[in-house]
């Protein structure tokens, strides 16, 4: 080994994960001494250098702050990064943002790196694989060593730091029940697996909104997507063999796929279905038809969470530990895709 050892190379090396490899250097209990002892005599023996929260100086600001998001194909992430860096230049702060493609090794790498003196605090989205696995330890790390964390969004209820986020169970009401008062029988979800937490809530909302009008719950109207790379064919399967009157979608481009597959099956929308989803991104506005949306709000969200960051950072040290959760409201933006 003789370019530089990291933990993805450790992991590598031992044929261990990158948060085994992250945990033993920090003595975690939940590492048995043995590969506790193999992990640190290799790391010694290559001349690792952590990249260890403990180093960056707690008194030495570097008045830039660390955003760490799951995926940049979504307008709403872009919106957010915005209302940060808005915020944050105006009080005279920076950003660096990261990206973990939903991966729980890369967020946790990522913030490793960005915690050694680079940035004073993060600003952060949980990757999928992150609420999948349920291994929040390097947030817990991140938060004890002084560094304090606004998660947005897709956030962690059990970690106690200031969050920002919608009322997606709300949100996800208010869609269905704007279906329903068109005259929606037979509303079809598109939605993520259970452990994305956006994504349940907003299917517990479906459910709820259905139960509430005294609509059944048909399961076969329901498709839970896990494999992102392939939804498209997902949603165009689901279609051929469901018969619906509307469909609500967790997110625009399960909709505009939606559209697409109804489209191919010689559909027209709305007239034939209508199409709600969330987020009110750019493909919302242009595609044709352009859709009905429950807004995200997040330029609000992005502008929120930075605020909420710069003054934990300017406070005094004794109220650090005051924590939040802003919930933003939604709206209905009416467009061509509902009749």
């Amino acid at each position: 080994m003789n370019k530089k050892v990291t933990l993805k190379s450790i992991a590598k090396e031992l044929d261990v994960s990158i948060s085994t490899v992250s945990k033993a250097l920090k003595d975690s209990p939940e590492i048995s001494k043995d590969t506790k002892q193999k992990i640190k005599a290799f790391a010694k023996f290559y001349n690792y250098k952590p990249n260890n929260i403990a180093l960056s100086l707690k008194n030495r600001k570097t008045k830039t702050l660390g955003i760490i998001i799951p995926e940049i194909v979504h307008h709403f992430f872009t919106t957010v990064i915005k209302g940060i860096e808005q915020v944050a230049n105006d009080e005279g702060y920076n950003v660096i943002v990261c990206l973990s493609n939903n991966s729980f090794d890369k967020e946790v790498i990522n913030m490793e790196i960005l915690a050694n003196g680079s940035t004073d605090g993060f600003i952060m989205s949980v990757a999928k694989e992150t609420q999948q696995k349920k291994d929040y330890h390097h947030l817990v790390e991140t938060i004890n060593q002084g560094m304090p964390v606004v998660m947005f969004d897709r956030m962690i209820p059990e970690i106690n730091c200031d969050k920002v986020i919608i009322d997606d169970k709300k949100g996800a009401r208010q869609a269905v029940q704007f279906l329903i008062d068109k005259g929606a029988k037979k509303v079809a979800l598109l939605t993520t697996v259970d452990y994305v937490s956006v994504g349940k809530l907003r299917t517990t909302g479906y459910l709820e909104c259905l139960e509430s009008n005294d609509l059944p719950i048909d399961e076969s109207l329901i498709l839970k997507i896990e494999d992102m790379d392939h939804y498209a064919e997902k949603i165009e399967e689901f279609l051929k063999q469901t018969s619906c009157d509307s469909i609500f979608a967790v997110n625009e481009h399960f909709a505009v796929e939606a559209i697409r597959a109804l489209r191919t099956q010689g559909k027209s929308v709305p007239e034939d279905v209508s199409v709600i989803a969330f987020t009110d991104g750019e493909l919302s506005k242009h595609f044709i038809p352009s859709l009905t949306t429950i807004n995200q709000k997040g330029l609000e969200m992005g502008a929120t969470a930075a605020k909420l960051l710069i003054d934990k950072l300017e406070r005094p040290e004794d109220e650090k530990e005051l924590y939040q959760t802003v919930i933003l409201e939604t709206s209905l933006i009416e467009r061509e895709s509902t009749k």
